[in-house]
């Protein structure tokens, strides 16, 4: 006789489509299909997270493009020769203005920084900051040639580099020109590198040596919106959208400085160089008679141990960047691995033409431009570039390529911007957009717009208005990063659908040979008003004269880049590589782990 034990009575549940069974009595259909719901949906999201981990090991799609056949020719070399001798004359005055600029305020000083005051010059700070010297510095032609003096590179050193491989905005004072005192171009260098690290989410470290505003200027610094308050209202917002706000006071923080430590949600600060407070020991001494040496008011030791303004407290500047590294380092972002960016560098193509060949490409005039291929040609890997619509619009080239692995959408000036080359640029920049791809304008525009001789004439230009205006829209509702780079001219309303910086670009970029200006110098007739009996021929050939010499002197890449009308001067062959850096940088953003929350800032004690 066999024992048999009855087998427990099985509660079933569809879903599905499938059926599931459970060996529990007590449990109602209800609890199975519950059960296995979770189930189901944990598993899913495990897939999920399985393939997008796995999406990040993928590689991108393959790609064939054409190979660009672009060599220099017998034909070219007159006109190359030519933008060869401009573009010299252009690097011996870039070289000029950069160890102008890297001198500060000067030897007295330099020496005054360093020996009396124990401070590291703001390079130096660099240095220990940052993983190499290898960073994307920007605007450092900035305050040059200005109505209130020479401030050079502003007052402040700005740009962008790695701390522990993570791509960071710096802002640094530099106290050796005017005692770090702040000029309305020191601000606009500011409000430019936060706006920056805000559109592709750089966590800023700022290096305080700051004397507060230049008081003669206030009506220029105080008052308006983009003005000094900005750089604070800035700081909240991009705690709140968590990029990370780190401050270093290395040096005097005085007045409106003072709040740039107290706002970031970790600050460092060195003993004995490093003070904040609203007004030193003279105001206080002016005041209230009392005497207070800078220690006492506002040093390291009292806002570390009693105030609480600071996090950390440092003996000495590089053990305050050491904290500042260490600090970097908690931040929640998840970098790709060294061993495989290594290899993908190594795998990335090289153009088949040397980068040099750029100088005798970069335009001395409208009149010299050569076939922009060239260009394209030098600057992306291997060569290669998918044109898209080649037939069509043939003076506005648009295509794919990639450097140094990064996909991009080119749009490149040829010719003047007619009404089929609007037409095209607007329909490529709309499919970038679609499929996420950056874009990079190579701009070079017409010296200055056709006139309208006939009736003919203005059915025509009514067109292009129109066409105009659709690119114009095109590129201002992208949502892709966008970077331009000035080959040659900048000129008209054809700067504005080549992404001018009224539209807003990632970077922006000048070669030296760039000119900048509402209308190419020597054109400056067509500004002018129309030939009246009144008018003398020769008054009006004077007030030409005048109007393209000041054409001239304001149009040039060193002008523009001294009022932060762009991102800095380049030279021609260094463009890929800061086309790299610029891609690098726009990319990191998809590393960081949390970013969709917006939360209100920190709050310090």
């Amino acid at each position: 006789m066999h024992n048999t034990r009855a087998s427990p009575k099985r509660n079933a549940a569809i879903c599905n489509g499938f059926e599931y069974t459970c060996a529990f009595p007590t449990m109602t259909c209800q609890h199975v299909k519950k059960v296995y719901t979770c189930l189901a949906e944990q598993r899913w999201q495990c897939s999920v997270r399985c393939m997008s981990s796995a999406a990040r090991r993928k590689r991108a799609l393959r790609s064939a493009f054409q190979v660009l056949e672009q060599p220099l020719q017998p034909i070219h070399q007159h006109v190359y020769e030519a933008n060869l001798r401009n573009s010299i004359a252009c690097r011996n005055k870039y070289i000029e203005l950069s160890e102008k600029v890297r001198k500060g305020g000067g030897e007295n000083a330099i020496a005054r920084h360093t020996q009396r005051n124990r401070k590291l010059m703001v390079r130096e700070r660099l240095r220990l900051l940052l993983d190499d010297e290898d960073f994307l510095e920007l605007s450092p032609f900035a305050g040059l040639g200005l109505p209130y003096g020479d401030i050079p590179s502003a007052g402040c050193l700005t740009g962008v580099g790695r701390i522990n491989g993570l791509w960071c905005m710096f802002i640094a004072n530099d106290a050796t020109v005017k005692g770090g005192t702040a000029y309305p171009i020191t601000v606009k260098k500011q409000l430019r590198a936060q706006e920056i690290a805000i559109q592709n989410r750089l966590p800023c470290v700022y290096l305080v040596d700051s004397g507060g505003a230049f008081l003669p200027l206030q009506s220029e610094i105080f008052p308006d919106k983009n003005q000094g308050g900005r750089t604070f209202y800035n700081e909240a917002i991009m705690s709140a959208m968590k990029i990370a706000q780190v401050s270093v006071v290395c040096g005097s923080c005085t007045a409106g400085g003072a709040y740039i430590p107290t706002m970031a949600e970790e600050a460092v600060m060195v003993h004995r160089i490093g003070t904040i407070f609203l007004g030193g020991p003279p105001l206080v001494k002016a005041a209230t008679g009392e005497e207070v040496t800078a220690e006492d008011l506002g040093g390291a030791r009292l806002h570390a141990e009693v105030s609480g303004c600071v996090d950390h407290f440092a003996w000495e500047e590089k053990e305050a960047y050491d904290y500042t590294r260490n600090i970097v380092s908690t931040l929640n972002f998840q970098l790709p691995e060294e061993e495989d960016e290594e290899r993908k560098r190594k795998a990335e193509e090289q153009p088949l033409y040397s980068s040099e060949e750029l100088l005798g490409l970069a335009p001395k005039s409208y009149n010299y431009s050569l076939d922009v291929k060239m260009v394209i040609s030098r600057l992306t890997d291997g060569s290669r570039f998918q044109e898209f619509k080649a037939l069509y619009g043939t003076t506005l080239i648009t295509g794919f390529a990639k450097i140094h692995g990064h996909l991009v959408g080119i749009v490149a000036n040829d010719g003047e911007l007619s009404y089929p080359a609007t037409l095209k640029g607007s329909h490529f920049v709309q499919l970038c957009d679609q499929r996420d791809i950056p874009l990079l304008f190579l701009q070079n525009t017409a010296p200055t717009t056709a006139l309208t001789l006939s009736t003919t004439q203005a059915e025509m230009n009514t067109n292009h208005l129109k066409a105009q205006g659709s690119m114009m829209s095109a590129v201002a509702c992208a949502s892709v990063p966008k970077i331009t780079v000035v080959i040659g001219g900048c000129h008209g309303a054809d700067s504005f659908a080549m992404c001018g910086r009224a539209f807003d670009p990632n970077f922006l970029f000048l070669w030296p040979n760039a000119r900048v200006s509402i209308t190419a110098p020597g054109h400056a007739g067509s500004l002018l008003p129309p030939d009246s009996e009144q008018v003398e021929e020769e008054k009006k050939t004077q007030e030409e004269d005048k109007l393209n010499r000041r054409l001239k002197e304001e149009s040039s890449a060193f002008f523009s880049s001294s009022r932060l009308w762009d991102d800095g001067v380049i030279l021609p062959q260094d463009t890929r590589k800061v086309l790299r850096d610029c891609l690098d940088i726009i990319k990191q953003q998809q590393y960081q782990m949390s970013t969709e929350k917006l939360q209100p800032p920190l709050l310090r004690i």
